[in-house]
């Protein structure tokens, strides 16, 4: 039969006090029930761990190096629930982290410098994703948390804003309309050849810029195609045409890219923090936490 805890504490307290009734009241028990319970013990182990008279208690040789097997079994015991308690607090564990492109530069910095000089002992794995695939990959429970720009997330999800942002327009420096200073008609751009990111990349953004350009009028003429938004806003540069993106994408570019505000102001969905809905997560709840402004 394997030793229980609670038998390897009893032993412990008779061993160090060499003395049923002191190791009793250290146990918070009557003296009867701690003997039996030795006596059940030895019977149990098949040895003798304690000589005992009537005028003290000794322990044999089996007794001494079973105290020190027993110590550890208790420190183990300790550790586990100290452990567990620990996880169950949000001090340890692992969070897995998704996030779109843009958040990695500016919103996630501050919340992830936040979340580790508060959680020191958590790992964080980060991977870049697209909002599409942030949802999937929470359900499929591959992500504990997904920083992506928000749309409808069901009842599985839940979902805690975190910016808004808008769409800006990006240009060739030889374009047109690079020299001006002030907001542009989107609809001026309709005869451009546009960079585009394929919808099956990433279908909230594609339905976004859809959207935008359809609002005023036109649908437009996607001759490029890019595989993210840094790629999109590259191939502007070299002079391939024209493009939406987010402003917060667009300022992080070199000088040399040429954007310009739309006096047609079109909003993108909020960038958000998406978790699972079913249970609450401690390290999921932290992270939220310390993307508050107040954090």
């Amino acid at each position: 039969m394997t030793v229980e805890v609670r038998q390897a504490r009893y032993f412990i307290a008779v061993a160090e006090e060499l003395h049923f009734g002191r190791a009793a009241d250290r146990l918070s028990m009557s003296q009867p029930p701690l003997s039996q319970a030795i006596l059940q013990l030895e019977r149990q182990l098949g040895t003798t761990l304690l000589n005992r008279s009537s005028r003290s208690v000794l322990l044999t040789e089996a007794g001494s190096l079973f105290l020190e097997q027993c110590r550890l079994l208790v420190g183990a015991s300790e550790r586990a629930q100290e452990t567990a308690q620990m996880a169950s607090s949000g001090s340890i564990g692992t969070l897995r982290i998704g996030a779109v492109t843009s958040a990695f530069s500016e919103v996630l910095p501050e919340i992830l410098a936040r979340f580790r000089a508060t959680r020191p002992l958590v790992e964080l794995r980060v991977q870049e994703i697209d909002s599409h695939h942030g949802r999937d990959a929470l359900g499929r429970r591959e992500l504990d948390v997904a920083v992506i720009r928000h749309s409808e997330t069901g009842r599985r999800l839940i979902s805690v804003p975190l910016r808004r942002d808008h769409f800006v327009v990006a240009m060739p420096k030889d374009h047109p309309l690079a020299q001006g200073r002030g907001p542009v008609s989107l609809s001026e751009f309709r005869e451009d050849s546009w960079v585009w990111l394929p919808r099956q990349i990433s279908p909230d953004y594609h339905d976004e810029l859809v959207a935008a350009c359809r609002q005023v009028g036109f649908s437009p003429e996607a001759q490029h195609y890019a595989n993210s938004i840094n790629s999109q806003l590259a191939m502007v540069k070299c002079g391939l045409g024209v493009t939406l993106a987010p402003e917060s994408s667009v300022r992080q570019q070199p000088d040399d890219l040429v954007w310009r505000q739309i006096k047609e102001r079109a909003d993108l969905v909020e960038l958000s923090i998406v978790s699972r809905a079913e249970t609450k997560e401690p390290l999921v709840e932290h992270f939220i936490l310390c993307a508050s402004p107040d954090a």
